[in-house]
């Protein structure tokens, strides 16, 4: 059976963060200084949130002084800045989008990084985030949501695995996938798995063998 269609997850996947400033955990650890304790719900709350950090943190109820969150918006503008595309990872969505496959992109990340990600991949035909979705993988409805915006019918109905992923997470981007109908992947760059790099997956979506 050939496959119509690959979604890729962005980061760990497409990208990296090089920096390892992580503006938003900054955010959180401000707060604290001013008694607001962390709450289960803060990570899904600002991959939710669609706006910027600074608006994230007044949806958060987070206070903190201004020349601080200046700081570390900046930090977030440097990071952002500073992300790179594996080296694998052009080659891949090249090879399969030149054999007319359709290809996007689901992930769960803050707003700001959106950007980063259109920036990076250009020619992917959908992106599916989760601060627009509001909701987060491993929601069914970011599976479904990445398959209607890229063309196919939604996962329910599909019914003959037409689409498959790839991601570094077990859980969001292999097992909940197949749990709705795709075909899941897992890309495990330390080179102990099956899939360590994005172009031998390419060449096995091609000959069908994932």
């Amino acid at each position: 059976m050939a496959y119509q269609a690959v979604i890729f997850d962005a980061f760990g996947t497409l990208l990296h963060i090089r920096s390892g400033a992580h503006p938003y955990r900054q955010l959180l650890r401000e707060a604290i200084k001013y008694g607001r304790r962390p709450r289960a719900d803060d990570a899904q709350q600002i991959m939710t949130f669609n706006g910027g950090l600074s608006a994230c943190a007044d949806h958060l109820e987070i206070q903190i002084q201004a020349h601080r969150l200046l700081e570390i918006e900046a930090a977030l503008d440097e990071e952002i800045d500073a992300i790179e595309t594996f080296p694998d990872a052009h080659e891949a969505v090249r090879i399969l989008q030149q054999h007319q496959l359709r290809i996007g992109v689901c992930s769960n990340l803050a707003q700001p990084y959106g950007r980063a990600v259109r920036k990076c991949f250009p020619t992917m035909e959908a992106y599916t985030f989760s601060y627009e979705i509001g909701a987060i993988k491993p929601d069914p409805l970011m599976y479904s949501t990445a398959c209607i915006a890229i063309g196919l019918k939604p996962i329910q109905v599909l019914g003959s695995q037409e689409v498959v992923m790839i991601g570094d997470s077990l859980r969001c981007d292999c097992h909940a996938p197949r749990q709705v109908g795709m075909v899941g992947a897992h890309l495990d760059r330390s080179a102990s798995g099956e899939i360590s790099n994005l172009v031998d997956f390419a060449n096995l979506v091609l000959s069908a063998g994932v």
